[in-house]
Order: structure tokens, then sequence, then C-alpha cells
């Protein structure tokens, strides 16, 4: 749907929103169902994808970008590394990284959202899902990830970031390495992190060393193939 034909809310914005009303007694039953239907085709669509990993950035981010031929680069490496790519779908540095796993002849997996104001899934999408719900959409970025791989983006970008912290904090996931592209862009929230989280006893120490921070794509995609870490350089803060 496009132009007028898009809604103007989105589904879960009508769940979260719906407070007053004793009509959820009557709806939210139908509710569960969808959102079962949801989990249901994400994991038939991908339980045999095999190997992959998650690539995420902001869907802002223009053709012209240095950060969107980064995107392609590390979609590219990911593949030629044996892994499928999976992005939210959009445009931005998600269309790059789809482009690059398509280039470099992996699955290039979409798993788009309902949002008013984007138009559906990039070109360079082989495999595609839209959902409703966030909550299931995130489920199978962690379910199906060997890890994440994270170039600049906003606030969703830093939801999946903190949501994957939290579950390896957690213990929700065993190993499931993050690495930060960017270290100019990532350095400032890092340094907030060690100086006001973890100084205040908020985090314990050694959280911040789950997220690693690079600016190089083939650390990055060698750091998720084998685990090394070996991009300590780049990893500790510049100060």
């Amino acid at each position: 749907m496009r132009g007028r034909q898009v809604p103007r809310t989105t589904t879960d914005q009508r769940l979260l929103d719906d407070r007053s009303r004793a009509d959820w007694l009557h709806t939210d039953p139908w509710r569960v169902l969808r959102i079962q239907a949801e989990f249901v085709e994400g994991f038939g669509a991908l339980a045999e994808l095999g190997p992959a990993v998650s690539i995420f950035g902001s869907a802002r981010t223009p053709v012209d970008s240095p950060w969107y031929a980064k995107g392609v680069e590390l979609g590219r490496l990911a593949a030629e590394a044996g892994f499928s790519v999976i992005t939210g779908g959009g445009p931005g540095a998600m269309e790059a990284a789809n482009r690059g796993a398509r280039e470099g002849g992996a699955t290039s997996v979409g798993l788009g959202i309902e949002l008013p104001f984007e138009a559906g899934l990039n070109p360079y999408v082989d495999l595609g899902i839209n959902f409703r719900y966030f909550f299931a959409r995130k489920t199978m970025f962690v379910k199906y990830s060997e890890g994440f791989l994270v170039l600049p983006g906003g606030y969703g970008t830093l939801d999946e970031v903190f949501e994957a912290v939290t579950l390896a904090q957690t213990g929700k996931v065993t190993s499931f390495p993050i690495v930060l592209i960017g270290v100019e862009y990532w350095s400032g929230l890092l340094d907030w992190l060690r100086h006001s989280v973890e100084s205040g006893g908020m985090i314990s120490e050694g959280d911040i060393d789950r997220l690693i921070v690079t600016d190089d794509c083939e650390a990055a995609v060698r750091h998720l193939k084998d685990g090394s870490g070996r991009i300590a350089p780049d990893r500790t803060n510049p100060e």
C-alpha cells in the first residue's frame, strides 16, 4: 500500500495505545493469533537459512555516504565468509548491506516492519518478511544470527544493540558477538558507558567489553567467524 492507502497508525501502536477501552476483552485473543502467525511465518522462512549475521544501521544513510559504501563492503565480506545477511530490509545502511550480500553471492534477507513512513523492502532483498510487531521481528534477528554488525544509526539501531547486550549480559544468549563499525561515531557512547554507567555501578566491570568497536570491516567479519577478537587497537577508549 502506498500514498493514501498507507495506514496512519501501526498494529503495535494500536495495541499499546488501547489503554482505556474494554474492547480488548474481545480483540486481544485475535491479536494473539496474529502474533502467533508472525512467529510461525518467521520460523518457517528462516529455519533453513544456515549461518547468518544481522547488519544494522540507519535507514537515513544516503547512497553517496561513506557509510553506505561501508555497508556494501560489510555485506559482501560477510557473504564471502559464508554468512547469509539479515537486515531490517529498509533503505540506507540496510539496503547497502543487502546489496553487498547479493554481490557476494549470499542470501540477502530483509525483515521489514509496518511503519507509515517506510515503503516496503529494498530491491536487494532476496527473502523478505514483513512484521507488524517489533518484538516478533527482534526475536528473528537474534535467533537466526551468529552476531550483530552495527553501522552508525539512530534509535532503532541503538535499540537492537542494547537488546543484544542485555541478552548476553543476562545469559539469555551465551555466545553473541556485537561489533560496532565506526570508532569515531561510537566512542562517545562507550565513553559514557564507561565513565557514567560502569563507574556508577550500574553495570559490572567488563560488561562494556561485550561491545567491539572497529573501523575495519574485515576484522569485524573475522571476529564473528572465528571469535578471535583480535581488533584490540580500536577496541579501547581513544583517550
